[in-house]
């Protein structure tokens, strides 16, 4: 599978939650053999949980484009409403003209996200430091083979 997000993320669903119009489909990433390993959250329709043949212990892929992805520094998880919220280290920043590049390395997999200039200087953000990535659970675009 090729895809222009910078984010994708294999895993197997760990956990779908069925509603009216839209599902919740919880994919656990990282080691399948009980090895620590995370969750990413999407929300997607009923049809395309049905399209994609998903049900618990399928594998699927996570994808996050990078604009997507908010940046956060100094933030308690379990005080914003995002499903998703990645804590790890800044392992590089790449400035551009008018935005810069932040990979955020956390549970042992890249994040990357794309921040205004003045953002990435406003926080503070330096390789090495603490930040938070945090993705809506519908920003999420699940994918299978």
């Amino acid at each position: 599978m090729k895809t222009s997000a910078r984010n994708c993320f294999a895993g197997v669903i760990s956990q779908i939650v069925t509603g009216a119009v839209n599902d919740e489909v919880s994919i656990r990433i990282g080691p399948q053999d009980g090895g620590a390993s995370w969750t990413v959250v999407a929300v997607i329709t009923r049809g395309s949980t049905a399209a994609l043949g998903l049900a618990d212990g399928v594998a699927a892929y996570a994808l996050i484009k990078a604009s997507s992805v908010i940046v956060m520094v100094d933030v308690d998880p379990a005080k914003i409403s995002t499903r998703n919220v990645f804590t790890g280290v800044i392992s590089h920043l790449t400035p551009g003209a008018v935005n810069t590049e932040v990979v955020i390395t956390a549970h042992g997999v890249d994040v990357a996200a794309i921040v205004t200039n003045d953002s990435a200087t406003r926080l503070g953000l330096r390789v090495g430091g603490t930040a938070s990535a945090a993705v809506k659970a519908s920003s999420v675009i699940v994918a299978v083979d």
